[in-house]
């Protein structure tokens, strides 16, 4: 392919790849429309944006116009050239119109259409990132949010996953879907319904689905709702916690619990739910890619409940709980460092009888604390390090394990 030399017009300006669908801005430039749109969708944060070739002013809103012609063009030089290792450009998809999609969203009363209906909203959703805003503009959301609750009242689970997709695809947080989130405790025993039910579907596919579209209501939803959250809730979140190999999944129900757990009696919900035991063997096990993000939240949602004494005897009551939050220390980031020493000093101040002290000793807690205060890392990690050990200078500063000027060299 390197060999055959390419017309210049048949190239995006922005990709410099062979254009698949060209289409025309309103200044008479010609862009492949994928590219032109990516542009255009990475400006709307800006007050403005220009043409890439002209740097003349370009609306966002801008019409693409096809460019039939060219596209016949370039599908006649790739077929010529097919011999020569050029892959023949697809006629592409037309765009989807509002009364095309706006009858989609009809169909979904439909008892006969629903299913057909969502199946074609759910490969839009997929295809491209505007059909997805083009969808959210329309009202794709709101339309999916009333399907779910309306299978929830029903009993009824078909075609859950695609709608719980194309809401998760196409949510916008305009003022008016927020509305729909804040106040509604229905939405979220809906979700609960979900992850409890068992289905003839993909069963993971759907409770990944619920998951992420769970993340995104909690960031919105009110107080009131948050703390009404039901013990079942929780131990469907830890069970799908368990069950799960999505990555994406684990992210987004530790994100949830993180959201959640400072209010009302949540922590507390979250202790009885097996979290602690749970989330000590995810780290245990050692095997998840993305390791690293996946630690820090673990981290997080650690040192939230070891706040409270049920929280702290749980992590206290395995056998490997004071062992591996040693072990991650200065191990895997200054965030997961910050939790594991928050955790250590909840045990120390709160939880210290002398097994436990003993334990934080022989499995090489404390000598990891005292590496802390000598590595390259924050001062208020230090700061932290050096309260702990004073706490039980007594017990601690008499074993060979550790150095004992590293106990006393600091005033207090």
């Amino acid at each position: 392919m390197d060999e055959i030399e390419i017309p210049q017009y048949f190239l995006c300006p922005i990709s410099l790849q062979i254009m698949k669908d060209p289409v025309t801005t309103v200044n008479g430039i010609t862009y492949d429309r994928e590219s032109i749109e990516q542009w255009l969708l990475a400006a709307a944060a800006q007050p403005s944006t220009t043409c890439p070739v002209t740097k003349q002013p370009l609306h966002r809103n801008s019409d693409l116009t096809p460019n039939h012609m060219l596209r016949r063009l370039i599908q006649s030089w790739c077929i010529a050239n097919g011999n020569s290792g050029i892959d023949r450009i697809p006629t592409p998809k037309s765009p989807i119109s509002k009364s095309n999609l706006v009858k989609l969203i009809r169909d979904l009363e439909n008892p006969v259409l629903f299913i057909n209906s969502l199946k074609k909203m759910d490969e839009l959703a997929i295809e491209n990132e505007n059909n997805r805003k083009f969808m959210a503009e329309i009202g794709a959301a709101k339309a999916m949010i009333m399907f779910i609750l309306g299978c929830f009242r029903e009993g009824n689970t078909t075609g859950l996953a695609e709608a719980l997709r194309i809401l998760h695809l196409t949510w916008n947080p305009t003022p008016e879907n927020k509305q729909l989130f804040k106040d509604s405790f229905d939405f979220f025993q809906s979700i609960t319904w979900i992850l409890k039910t068992e289905t003839d579907q993909n069963d993971q596919t759907l409770k990944t689905q619920a998951v992420l579209v769970l993340k995104m209501i909690t960031e919105i939803a009110s107080l009131s709702v948050l703390e009404r959250l039901k013990p079942d809730f929780f131990k469907e979140l830890i069970y799908i916690l368990r069950k799960t190999s999505s990555q994406q999944a684990i992210k987004s129900i530790l994100q949830t619990l993180i959201e959640v757990c400072p209010l009302g009696r949540n922590r507390m919900k979250i202790v009885e739910a097996g979290a602690v035991f749970h989330l000590i063997e995810m780290e245990l096990s050692g095997h998840r890619p993305e390791k690293k993000s996946t630690t820090e939240l673990i981290f997080c949602l650690l040192a939230q409940l070891c706040s409270c004494a049920d929280g702290r005897a749980q992590l206290l009551k395995h056998a490997g709980g004071i062992g591996m939050v040693s072990k991650r220390l200065l191990r895997v980031s200054a965030a997961t460092d910050d939790k594991s020493l928050h955790i250590l000093a909840l045990i120390s101040r709160f939880s210290a009888t002398r097994e436990v002290l003993m334990e934080m000793l022989s499995v090489g807690a404390v000598s990891k604390i005292c590496m802390v205060i000598q590595a390259d890392c924050a001062d208020y990690l230090k700061k932290k390090a050096r309260e702990i050990l004073r706490l039980h200078s007594n017990v601690w500063s008499n074993s060979p394990c550790i150095q004992v000027y590293l106990v006393t060299r600091y005033p207090r």
